[in-house]
């Protein structure tokens, strides 16, 4: 052994060498050695990459399900506004509607429908009448509801404005 190699490496008795570190201090070699030191730091950011990428591939999967699914939702509410929208439509035609289809104007919003019972036999008209058109489970809105508590308690005018030309 070279000089250098001596001052620093101590016999243990048992056939190894203790390193002495920087203030003489006999330790065993992996527990003052930079390369230990190294080989950890090395470990650990390893791990840190590891499970970093690992929670970003996670976190895709999680995403791509959610998404997945959200689309899935959205167009089945698609498909049940488009079903209500043509309801809505083929609603005067249908059995048990209120008054005869010629009676009807569609407006769409608030309500669907006003009708004008007897105007499409050329009868007299006795009523006036506001009709919502309802698919499945469906229930008035707020607005709706509003308009028919409003039909309800008589709080309804007929208004004629003329226009000066």
């Amino acid at each position: 052994m070279n000089e250098v190699a001596e001052e620093l490496l101590v016999p243990d008795g048992s056939g190894n060498f203790l390193l002495k570190n920087f203030f003489g201090e006999i330790k065993g070699f992996f527990e003052g050695s930079p390369l230990f030191l190294i080989l950890f730091i090395l470990f650990t950011m390893v791990v840190l990459v590891l499970v970093f990428f690992s929670g970003r591939w996670i976190q895709k999967l999680v995403d791509k399900k959610m998404i997945s699914e959200e689309r899935r939702d959205a167009v089945k509410r698609s498909r049940s506004v488009l079903g209500g929208q043509f309801s809505e439509q083929l609603a005067p035609y249908l059995p048990n509607f209120p008054c005869n289809p010629g009676d009807v104007r569609f407006v769409g919003k608030p309500v669907d429908y006003v009708a004008f019972p007897g105007s499409a036999q050329g009868e007299k008209v006795n009523e006036v009448l506001f009709i919502e058109v309802k698919t499945g489970e469906s229930a008035l809105s707020q607005r709706e509801r509003e308009i028919k508590e409003a039909v309800l308690n008589g709080r309804v005018r007929y208004v004629e404005y003329h226009i000066n030309t």
